[in-house]
């Protein structure tokens, strides 16, 4: 039983330790900020009580130093430096490896601790602490920031993954924090909009701080004949739930405080009354000064609703009660939501993993269902079947919901990447991240780790230059590494981009005929030059350093992105920087397709790729010849037989069908037989004799058992673009 105890330790103090690393990064840059100190320290504390707990007597004497250096730090006698956050760092990576191992852990990390505890002390006495000459690199082990694993989901019960310490309802509560809710009254004056203020925008700004609702007091609007356009009768209550200081409130009012009546109110206890529920609407008109406690006695005497009581009876106005009811239902759903985060269970990913096998099983199971009822024509059975189907679309949609998770877990931790390799390098960057809150299936977070590592490393070493190069160039000390991420359809839009130097066509041009990848005098197109760099030892450094040189790291990033299914695509600006985009599926598991037929076997388009579908007589066809390009909406599309491709026999029918689809920023069309429709398809890996057959990414498996295969699509594209370029080089094209 205590074993199972301490792989619960383990886990939430790998989290600790992770939320520890985002906090230590921001605190680098905020090292005056309160909350930062606060969150850090807690962090620390709570691993060091629970270590205790649980028999960790190294891990609780080694944490009790670092608490009481935080704590100074805290207290303002010990200012935090960059030396500190640097060791502070080490620490946590020293930390993640004792977790590592059962007391006692191995000699040589306890001497390591040792040697970290030195520093703190040297801290703490008023030393420098860490000194040029001391590198203190952590034994081997200490975990890269890149690819560590997730083990377990957390999950609402409402149905999804709270991310990194939240709760999905909303990102004010995701985020976790102290939240305070606040009553805030805003009445401009009537000439506010002389000077071009836009009220609107203020109040949609306080919104943006938290969670809000908002009433408008709208009774001081004239009739419109007497309505005057240039001045303003509208006043606002805002509640807002936030983990912001009053301050932050008062700043969105900064420019309008003179022109404007404003007034903010802290609710006590987050809008909670005494037993822990949302206050009553009664409570609410007396914290507001609206009511007595004796009008109040008076109007619950009534067997009508309170509002209505006190409006009849003139107490209050109708405007008056309906902005503290709005009070109230916001406060209501602060507690459910606070209530939903509080309530969240951590799953295992391997039990996720077995449920989402499941429910393939299910669509399959589904699949024959359909077919069975379709072949009996009974109206009962197919009733059954079409109620089944909803069934199962709901449970597949919430099961992969659940596999979701926001890929700002994986952004933040390269961070740390950027910070220690910049340091390494000699150069000054930093990570600006966009998109966290982007979902992803977690395994495909899982497998994107690596290649955006090698990604981020190659910007940072070949990229962005050194800080005296750059002020030459007359760009700032520092370079940028923006990490973004947005859904486009069924894809998931990621990039990397920098401000560095960019890619010298020359250099790449020079290097591809040196390593034969190009033939003398062969015309290529930026593009199809740019994507040398993917090639397995393809390097235009001069030299081989521990970070690059050896033509390792942009072919793993290739390699990957493939295997997930998806697209790399390159831009760049000489002197000005490179953006590397990845296109990936948003998950693996179950996908839309589109099922056609090509003489007896069954092939399945991912849903997502396809644009249209025409239907093209045998005859045209064959009056094409060589040139496979087709008009479709009012655009030239190449297009190439699968018959040809998958070499299937048979007879051409006289009426064939083109799939036209959208791979590589380009349309690409399929010749198949027929187009049956729709189809749920449950994902299941090729074998391995037929895993490397280009083409195809996986199979599935039909209604009645048969086995169709899902089509690759970027690959065959790139099969197309191959063909349509050798045709228009031997002239073909006409």
């Amino acid at each position: 039983m205590i074993d199972k105890f301490k792989a619960a330790f383990r886990e939430e103090a790998y989290e600790l330790l992770s939320q520890l690393e985002d906090t230590l990064l921001e605190l680098e840059s905020q090292p005056k900020n309160g909350e930062l100190i606060n969150a850090a320290f807690r962090a620390i504390h709570t691993v060091k009580g629970s270590s205790a707990m649980f028999g960790f007597e190294t891990i609780s004497h080694f944490t009790h130093e670092i608490e009481s250096a935080l704590d100074q730090c805290r207290n303002g006698t010990l200012p935090i430096t960059k030396d500190f956050i640097g060791l502070t760092l080490k620490a946590r990576d020293h930390l993640k490896n004792l977790l590592e191992y059962d007391e006692p852990p191995p000699p040589e990390l306890v001497a390591f601790g040792e040697t970290l505890l030195v520093r703190y002390r040297e801290f703490l006495s008023g030393g420098h602490g860490i000194h040029p000459h001391a590198s203190a690199s952590s034994p081997a082990g200490s975990g890269s920031p890149s690819t560590a694993k997730q083990g377990a989901i957390e999950v609402s019960p409402s149905g999804g993954p709270t991310g990194a310490g939240g709760a999905r309802a909303s990102d004010t509560f995701a985020k976790g924090g102290d939240l305070s809710t606040w009553r805030i009254f805003f009445k401009p004056k009537a000439d506010i909009f002389t000077d071009g203020t836009k009220v609107l925008n203020l109040v949609e700004e306080l919104a943006s701080l938290g969670e809000a609702a908002t009433y408008a007091h709208a009774e001081s609007i004239p009739l419109l004949e007497d309505l005057a356009a240039e001045s303003c009768f509208c006043a606002w209550d805002i509640i807002l739930t936030t983990a912001k200081s009053e301050n932050d409130i008062k700043d969105v009012f900064i420019f309008v405080e003179d022109h404007a009546e404003i007034r903010i109110e802290r609710i006590s206890e987050e809008g909670m009354d005494e037993e822990g529920r949302a206050k009553r609407l009664g409570e609410i008109l007396i914290e507001r000064g609206l009511v007595t406690r004796a009008d109040l006695r008076a109007a619950l005497g009534s067997q009508k609703k309170l509002g209505q009581v006190l409006v009849e009876s003139k107490i209050l106005s109708k405007p008056e009660v309906d902005s503290a009811l709005v009070e109230q239902e916001h406060l209501k759903k602060v507690q459910d939501k606070t209530e939903a985060a509080a309530g969240s269970i951590r799953v295992a990913s391997d039990k996720l993993d077995a449920l989402v096998d499941l429910v393939g099983e299910l669509v399959t199971l589904q699949a024959r269902l359909s077919q069975t009822s379709l072949e009996l024509k009974d109206v009962s059975l197919a009733s059954i079947s079409e109620q089944f189907e909803r069934l199962i679309a709901q449970l597949r949609d919430n099961t992969m919901s659940i596999r979701m998770l926001p890929i700002g877990s994986t952004f933040n931790k390269f961070r740390r990447v950027v910070r220690d390799l910049s340091i390494e390098l000699g150069k000054e960057a930093e990570l600006v991240t966009e998109g966290a809150e982007t979902e992803l299936d977690k395994t495909v977070i899982e497998k994107l780790g690596d290649p955006l590592v090698h990604i981020i490393r190659n910007s940072l070493d070949h990229g962005i230059e050194r800080p005296d190069e750059r002020e030459k160039a007359g760009k700032p000390r520092k370079g940028i590494i923006t990490l973004s991420a947005r859904h486009s359809g069924a894809y998931v839009l990621i990039q990397v981009s920098d401000d560095g130097k960019g890619l010298d066509r020359d250099a790449i041009y020079a290097k591809g005929l040196e390593r034969g990848l190009i033939v003398p005098g062969q015309e290529m197109t930026d593009n199809e030059l740019f994507l040398l760099i993917f090639a397995p030892g393809f390097s235009t450094a001069k030299a081989v350093t521990t970070v690059s040189g050896r033509g390792v790291g942009m072919d793993v990033v290739k390699r990957e992105i493939d295997s997930l299914g998806g697209i790399v695509s390159l831009s760049t600006e000489l002197g000005k920087g490179l953006a590397v985009t990845l296109k990936i599926p948003l998950t693996l598991a179950i996908i839309d397709g589109l099922l056609v037929r090509i003489v007896d076997e069954y092939y399945v388009v991912p849903l997502s790729s396809v644009d249209g579908c025409i239907e093209i007589h045998a005859s045209e066809l064959r009056d094409l010849g060589e040139r496979r390009i087709i008009s479709y909406r009012d655009e030239l599309v190449p297009f190439i037989s699968l018959r040809s491709v998958f070499q299937a026999g048979g007879d051409e029918p006289e009426i064939e069908q083109i799939v036209i689809t959208n791979s590589q920023d380009m349309r690409v069309g399929f010749v198949v037989d027929q187009v049956v429709g729709d189809y749920q398809t449950v994902i299941k890996p090729l074998g391995r004799m037929f895993r490397d057959v280009e083409g195809l990414s996986g199979a599935t498996i039909l209604g009645d058992g048969t086995v169709a295969l899902i089509l690759d699509v970027n690959r065959l594209a790139a099969t197309v673009q191959r063909e349509a370029g050798r045709r228009i080089g031997h002239g073909g094209e006409r």
